[in-house]
């Protein structure tokens, strides 16, 4: 069994704040353990081993209020890890108690434990999965250092408040719902992993916060609209001539990301198949090689890379940094595209995948076949893209129904 103490060190200056710390406990052995936590010595009962509240001062009520809080997490983490030890071994020391304390104090804030997942990610060559995760660590930071709590947070300091206050920090930005959502579920699931590990308990500070994915705004075009699209003589302009192509080519593709196009190499073709793991998922899909894929392909000069498609096509630069570049610069070119055209949709690369699955609806191909085509790993996320993209059907009808009426 061990037990822990808080204990109090005065200063050796006269009104000077002194310093808490703990004593651990067990089979009749000591350890002291430091804290970062100070008090002056007349907010200390030594007797009762607890804080003495100023009545007549605010600033310091507040101050001393806020400091035996943490005092009081320490004591926690302290017993839990002794409790854990116990159900891990039958023997264990003080010494092995403090160690895990120390370490968890070092190892287990937020921006420690979710920079470690995404390095972990980065180097499983899950890149964009890594940049998403650093992505939400610094809008939290962002938002833990303008509300005055912290510029970081131990992992079991999370509370409903807090994440109810990141959640209207977010909004109060304009962010919408559900980039609000993605951040928040990068969050629980960094939280989830550490209460899988055993080393903070799950005191659910996600329940009041929402994490759904809803409805997204129409992002698709009419088979019309990408007919003409893919008609334009762009030959003035090599750069927006570029950029069609590239948004042509990933509805070729069946909506491919352009993520995977990039990354595309020319071993993947083979027999009239292109052959790929999508980076979001590790999904296998196959692709069937047509006319007009090949024909996109011919268009450029050959690439003197391993990579298939003309996105990738230095190798004295970095690979990362060239896919940024290239990506940004074709939905740039996009939005002049879109303009030439008449599109008052804001044309991206992402587009053409949405716009893949909306002419798939249309064209009555069931929804199983629909979800496999793009990769979704379930028919939920396909019904989620679907819900918002083609809506003249229900248009149409009801147009009917209001004729009736008449």
């Amino acid at each position: 069994m061990t037990s822990v103490r808080v204990k109090f060190r005065p200063s050796t200056v006269e009104g000077r704040e002194g310093r808490v710390y703990y004593q651990v406990i067990h089979d009749r052995t000591v350890r002291q353990v430091s804290s970062v936590h100070h008090m002056l010595p007349c907010e200390w009962d030594e007797g009762q081993s607890d804080a003495i509240v100023p009545a007549n001062d605010p600033q310091r009520r507040m101050r001393t209020q806020t400091t035996w809080k943490k005092i009081r997490r320490d004591v926690e983490r302290l017993s839990r890890i002794a409790r854990r030890l116990e159900m891990e071994q039958e023997q264990y020391t003080t010494d092995e108690v403090v160690e895990r304390f120390t370490t968890y104090l070092s190892e287990y804030t937020f921006q420690t434990f979710i920079k470690g997942i995404s390095r972990s990610l980065r180097e499983n060559g899950q890149i964009r999965t890594s940049e998403t995760y650093a992505s939400a660590l610094v809008s939290f930071t962002k938002y833990l250092c303008e509300t005055g709590l912290s510029e970081d947070i131990h992992l079991d300091c999370l509370t409903p408040r807090i994440m109810q206050g990141y959640e209207a920090w977010l909004m109060r930005r304009g962010v919408v719902n559900n980039t609000v959502s993605f951040y928040i579920r990068i969050l629980r699931a960094v939280y989830n992993r550490a209460v899988e590990e055993g080393d903070i308990e799950d005191l659910h500070p996600f329940t009041r916060v929402y994490t759904g994915i809803g409805k997204t705004k129409k992002r698709a075009l009419p088979l019309k609209t990408l007919r003409h699209i893919r008609r334009l003589d762009l030959s003035g302009n090599p750069a927006m001539e570029y950029a069609r192509d590239m948004f042509m080519m990933s509805f070729f593709l069946r909506g491919m990301s352009f993520i995977d196009m990039a990354y595309l190499r020319k071993t993947d073709l083979r027999d009239g198949f292109v052959t790929y793991r999508r980076r979001k998922t590790g999904q296998l899909l196959t692709i069937g090689w047509t006319d007009e894929m090949q024909q996109m392909i011919d268009k450029y000069p050959d690439n003197p890379t391993e990579y298939l498609l003309p996105i990738l096509r230095r190798t004295d630069i970095d690979e990362r940094h060239s896919y940024r570049n290239t990506s940004n610069n074709i939905n740039s070119a996009l939005k002049k595209v879109a303009k030439m055209a008449g599109v008052a949709t804001r044309l991206t690369l992402y587009v053409a995948r949405h716009s893949w699955a909306s002419v798939a609806k249309s064209k009555g191909i069931p929804l199983s076949v629909i979800s496999e085509g793009i990769g979704h790993s379930s028919e939920t996320t396909t019904r989620i893209y679907l819900a918002s993209l083609e809506t003249s059907v229900v248009d149409k009808a009801n147009r009917v129904i209001l004729k009736a009426t008449e």
